[in-house]
């Protein structure tokens, strides 16, 4: 409560400044944080896109604005108050971001911004992507190998492309480790409010462990904090994204398969401050180092070393182009 609290007090003082004609000292550079429907808090995509901005408003001493518009405000209005107070650089954290930075872009040339799991091909837009479906290639390896029910799933947020990509390289994953292992599939919704609703999450969760599977993975934003819930309860194994949560269910978590939010987030507002930043789509894959799967002391028991061989076998062919891991339906 403290956290979303805090969210709407920043946005209210943003624009109460507006409305009295104050403006900011502009005595350091200013990065806009715009997060997507629930933001902090998800242990997800939004921490992620968080940790990123922080670890580069530390390092260069730069001044963070974090602004969380929910499901009922305009994130259009968002981006437009933050480009009129000059900020060098605005940050939209998901895809429903494409449209509004589109318009907001073509009116403020000369203000920076960042769009995170889609494309903008305007000068001002880095357009950060990333092949999300090279990481769920290796769980799905990871969670054919482990599975001790010939059974896995998978929860995926909102049914669009950009998940079904997650959703494709987990099964394609699934297919080169053993394809005699079932794959149970379901999302959570069809509107963004898929990416935050838990209760969902731990229904569906629920009823694919009853079905069988013993590994999910999580592709649902903060709906995941419900499947983990699931996991816990009847003490099922789980595969994380995003970022790191190995550490939520310490012997649950098989892995964690990292998108590149933080460290692109981080590079993006780097440039900036070095007056190098460049516009146009920067896409992160295994090759990049802008996706991974995690092996730390809390889940490196885990994981025997004839998985963790396979898996490194099948990573280094992604790498080297002669896997080329599918992301969409034929």
């Amino acid at each position: 409560m403290h956290t979303f609290r805090h969210h709407w007090i920043s946005i209210t003082l943003l624009l109460a400044c507006l409305a009295i004609g104050v403006t900011e000292t502009p005595a350091a550079v200013k990065i806009g944080l715009i997060y997507d429907v629930r933001g902090r808090g998800d242990l997800s995509f939004n921490d992620a896109a968080y940790a990123g901005a922080k670890k580069a408003a530390d390092e260069f001493n730069l001044k963070l604005t974090e602004v969380n518009p929910g499901q009922s405000t305009d994130t259009e209005l968002a981006l437009r108050r933050l480009a009129k107070l000059k900020y060098e650089i605005i940050i939209g954290v998901g895809f429903r971001f494409r449209d509004p930075i589109h318009r907001v872009a073509g009116e403020f040339p000369s203000v920076k911004f960042a769009l995170i799991d889609e494309v903008v091909p305007m000068p001002n837009v880095a357009s950060l992507t990333y092949r999300a479906q090279e990481g769920t290639f290796l769980a799905g390896v990871i969670a054919a190998l482990k599975t001790e029910t010939n059974r896995i799933g998978f929860i995926g947020g909102m049914k669009i492309p950009l998940l079904e990509a997650f959703e494709i390289g987990f099964d394609a994953g699934r297919q080169a480790a053993n394809p005699d292992v079932q794959l149970l599939v379901d999302y959570v919704g069809v509107t963004p409010q898929a990416f935050d609703d838990p209760a969902k999450g731990k229904e569906l969760a629920i009823a694919q462990y009853n079905k069988g599977a013993d590994v999910i993975i999580a592709a649902a934003g903060a709906s995941g904090l419900g499947i983990l819930e699931a996991a816990k309860s009847l003490k099922k194994w789980i595969i994380w994204v995003d970022s790191n949560g190995n550490h939520l269910a310490p012997g649950l978590v098989l892995t964690s398969i990292i998108k590149g939010v933080e460290i692109s987030v981080y590079e993006t507002i780097k440039s900036v401050h070095e007056g190098t930043f460049t516009g146009g789509q920067k896409d992160y894959g295994l090759k990049e180092d802008g996706v991974e799967y995690t092996v730390d002391d809390d889940n490196r028991a885990l994981l025997s070393d004839d998985i963790l061989e396979q898996v490194e076998a099948f990573k280094a062919k992604i790498i080297a182009g002669e896997i080329v891991v599918p992301y969409k339906r034929e």
